[in-house]
């Protein structure tokens, strides 16, 4: 048996009630209005489970906000392949970003980040930036498709990679974390990652040199 499938010991199903507990207290309530106590209550143990576990309630966010970080390590690495279309690459990143936004837990735990990102920015201010870190595998391979004359080298790729990502987002996360819209479906999730990627091509691809296809 994988440890992946063995049965968490007590102290981690304890550890797990606590984190789930703290993400709901946070989301209803805020950093500020969130207690101990109401954490140890709602995840149903002792007071001094919790405090066994984290040793204070910043303590508790920052595993939140680590947990949110572990959720973003799923995203595969973008490397740039010149001898494959840049649409199926890019679809290929896409069709990832959206599995992770599609993440119910993920989508909690980004509500709890952004209300403390506004309420106390010092406070997730770092964590944020190293979320921030993993989309630039993005600007990685834009650059590359840059170098290879392959898009247009106009906009920075940091830029380039924000268009597309803000695209994506624009549907499929802001809409959840602000208004609390359901994940997109499927076939929703389908039409949004062609829509996006064509229309970062139709402006940002340069027309292939000689007589190949466009890609």
């Amino acid at each position: 048996m994988t440890d992946s499938k063995r049965p968490l010991r007590l102290t981690d199903r304890k550890r797990e009630a606590i984190l789930r507990a703290a993400v709901a207290e946070f989301r209803e309530l805020g950093f500020a209005g969130t207690s101990m106590d109401r954490i140890a209550a709602t995840a149903e143990v002792s007071k001094r489970t919790v405090y066994n576990h984290f040793a204070s309630k910043d303590e508790l966010f920052t595993a939140i906000l680590w947990q949110l970080w572990e959720a973003s390590q799923s995203l595969d690495a973008l490397a740039y392949d010149p001898a494959r279309p840049l649409r199926e690459q890019l679809l290929g990143f896409v069709a990832q970003k959206l599995r992770l936004l599609s993440d119910t837990s993920f989508i909690d735990l980004s509500r709890v980040a952004m209300a403390e990102l506004v309420h106390a920015p010092e406070r997730a201010r770092v964590m944020m930036d190293k979320l921030a870190e993993k989309e630039e595998g993005l600007t990685t391979w834009i650059r590359a498709a840059q170098a290879d004359g392959r898009l247009r080298d106009d906009i920075a790729p940091a830029d380039a990679a924000h268009q597309l990502q803000a695209m994506v987002k624009a549907f499929a996360f802001w809409p959840q974390i602000a208004m609390g819209a359901a994940p997109l479906d499927a076939g929703a999730q389908q039409r949004l990652m062609h829509d996006c990627v064509d229309m970062f091509l139709a402006v940002r691809a340069r027309p292939e040199r000689s007589a190949r296809p466009l890609r």
